[in-house]
């Protein structure tokens, strides 16, 4: 978070320089005004966003700047110190608006502790304003969280609204690759329909160890293997009356798929270790980054089952083929993350917007979001440049970045295209060798789950022993 820019006004020379160099040591910018009159000409110049104010000063009163300083903007938080022993004067300020008070002589901890308990209350406020205004403003170009105004959007917002509005409710499956929103476009399915005052489950299918899936989504009887000690609820039974998203159905094994297709047809569910099947209204949402029926065509996914997903079908675009939305996206998230960490006033530069509009993005929107949100955190804030949006990268996600140095992979697509499969093989193997074999690190490098390094290298046939 920013550090806070601070005004001190007190005419007490030497304890006003004392408390600015204590200031500067510790990371904040500080300035001094020895009276009224020089402290409402650095409020216009430096626009503070906490002031120091002693009751008493010359020409102006603590009092009246308190109230001069609420005109100027309510929100600067003002701390008045008083040297004389009684709250009085203190007790009128905090009725005119004040923060808080300190006594003289000031200790410099207290005032420390006091300076970040307001950096903490800004930031919460600002948090609460973010969500707030989230909550009741429609944005434009926007649906349920989902951003954009390209063609092929628009027609996913037209879609999402047609399945909301049938009301059996039938199953749906979203295709498209990993990080493109499938989990924004179910969620937007289940809040645009009747079921929006029930349940949303999120299960994501390649996260769940494959011995713990089956009693995960369909729950179990007490007893029913070793340490089953009590009876539990399945994730099935959960979502009843609401919807159940199942992020990455295509990894379910093929016993488990069966289940779920009983579930769809006959809205029946059993327990493990039970003879009792128990009915549940639920919407089954599926997402999947693979080809299913490629899949169906191996023997890894079964026919019925994707034919029973696939009667409604929404396909998300890659983002490289959402030009337009990029910088959309982009400024969206600076909005977004610059509220979080208290950052103001942030933009994008010409340059920086250039270079994310050319970038391939195979991550997808979660890839621009994370850039985006490591440039907040890590830039000097005010304008987002080129450099920038690599700044705190690990040297090895710098290369797939956009950078000032990586005209090459900002160019334009060559021709011919490119082998996305082959990419993502090659930049998993590396980071498998620059990690000595460890899954757990190698994931760490490419930024996702060791589930779904185990997801990617399983689908990409890289052999388990890979170093």
């Amino acid at each position: 978070m920013a550090r806070f820019t601070v005004l001190i006004v007190d005419d007490e020379k030497t304890l006003a320089r004392s408390i600015k160099l204590f200031l500067l040591e510790q990371g904040y910018e500080a300035e001094v005004a020895e009276d009224g009159e020089a402290a409402l000409r650095l409020l216009s110049e430096i626009h503070p966003d906490l002031v120091f104010l002693d009751v008493r000063l010359p020409k102006v009163t603590g009092i009246e700047l308190l109230k001069r300083i609420r005109e100027f903007d309510p929100h600067i938080y003002v701390v008045v110190m008083t040297a004389f022993g009684s709250i009085e004067g203190a007790v009128e300020a905090i009725k005119l608006g004040a923060y808080d008070y300190l006594k003289k002589p000031v200790d410099l901890e207290e005032l420390k502790i006091l300076l970040e308990r307001a950096q903490e209350d800004f930031r919460l406020r600002q948090e609460l304003s973010y969500y707030r205004e989230r909550q009741t403003r429609t944005l434009p170009l926007s649906f349920e969280g989902l951003i954009g105004k390209c063609d092929a959007m628009r027609q996913v917002f037209e879609r999402i609204q047609q399945i909301a509005s049938v009301p059996e409710a039938p199953p749906v499956l979203i295709a498209g690759e990993t990080g493109t929103g499938k989990g924004l476009v179910a969620r937007a399915i289940h809040m645009q329909s009747p079921r929006a005052s029930g349940p949303f489950i999120e299960v994501d299918c390649t996260a769940l160890p494959p011995t713990l899936v089956e009693s995960e989504l369909f729950g179990h009887e007490r007893g029913a293997f070793t340490d089953a000690r009590e009876s539990k609820l399945g994730l099935v039974e959960a979502a009843d009356e609401g919807t159940l998203f199942l992020d990455e159905v295509g990894d379910l094994e093929l016993p488990l798929q069966g289940k779920l297709l009983r579930v769809i047809e006959e809205r029946k569910v059993r327990r493990i270790g039970s003879v009792k099947d128990r009915t549940v209204d639920v919407r089954i949402i599926g997402a999947t980054n693979k080809d299913l029926e490629a899949e169906v065509a191996r023997g890894t996914f079964r026919k019925e089952l994707y034919y029973r997903l696939a009667v409604v079908t929404i396909h998300l675009p890659p983002l490289r083929e959402r030009g337009e939305d990029i910088p959309l996206l982009a400024t969206h998230f600076v909005e977004r993350f610059s509220t979080k960490y208290g950052r103001r006033n942030v933009r994008l530069s010409e340059r920086a917007t250039k270079a994310l509009s050319q970038y391939a993005w195979p991550g997808n929107v979660r890839e621009l979001k994370h850039v985006v949100e490591r440039a907040i955190i890590s830039g000097p804030g005010g304008v987002i440049d080129l450099e920038d949006l690599s700044r705190g990268a690990s040297p090895s996600k710098k290369k797939g970045m956009p950078q000032a140095n990586a005209s090459d992979l900002l160019a334009e697509f060559p021709a011919e295209g490119i082998d996305l499969r082959q990419w993502e093989k090659v930049l998993i193997k590396r980071a498998l060798q620059s990690a000595g074999g460890n899954r757990t690190r190698a994931a760490r490098l490419l930024g996702i789950s060791r589930y779904a390094l185990r997801y990617r290298m399983k689908k990409l046939r890289i052999p388990e022993g890979t170093p």
